[in-house]
């Protein structure tokens, strides 16, 4: 929920928002905390604080994601919806499956994220502005992108077969089985 740069980071170039919001910004948290997760295990009380942060997390950056203008800060605040998912993954994390649920969305999350900057730019650029009201028609004048973006947003949504299905398959699973511990 202290993330509000995040979206401010999007000024930069189209490569970079990719970069940054599809792997390395994102996976040094998730990774560190993944590490971490003995610790959290043996600590109910930070376990719960995670919990309820990451849940506020979740919710509160999908709805600021609802009314932003621009594609690109949509994009970054879904970002930050999908971290909160993936520490949540840490915070119900069974013993028994340890990070394999965290880090199969954040290995899933940096594939789809990087194809929704990537197309979202490819977009800008055929219309000359991220902003929303600005793309009309965008997918006329780049069929591909426009593809290449609808893909990113079903896996994003977690669509069956793609990956965003799996490995957010993969979290509500491990969630099942924390509460039969």
């Amino acid at each position: 929920p202290f993330s509000t740069w995040l979206p401010d980071a999007m000024e930069g170039p189209t490569p970079v928002s990719a970069l940054i919001h599809a792997a390395t910004m994102v996976a040094a948290g998730g990774v560190l905390l993944a590490r971490l997760l003995p610790l959290l295990l043996a600590a109910p009380a930070a376990r719960a604080t995670l919990a309820v942060v990451t849940s506020l997390t979740m919710l509160g950056a999908a709805l600021v994601a609802l009314v932003q203008t621009d594609l690109k800060r949509v994009l970054a605040w879904s970002t930050i919806s999908q971290v909160g998912y993936l520490l949540a993954a840490l915070a119900v994390a069974p013993a028994g499956l340890g990070p394999a649920p965290s880090l199969a969305h954040l290995l899933s999350h940096a594939g789809f994220k990087a194809l929704l900057f990537l197309a979202a730019g490819a977009l800008a650029h055929g219309g000359r502005s991220t902003d929303l009201s600005g793309l009309a028609g965008a997918g006329r004048r780049s069929p591909l992108a426009a593809a290449a973006l609808t893909l990113g947003l079903a896996a994003l949504a977690g669509l069956p077969p793609l990956s965003g299905f799996w490995s957010k398959e993969a979290v509500l699973g491990a969630a099942e089985a924390a509460l039969h511990d």
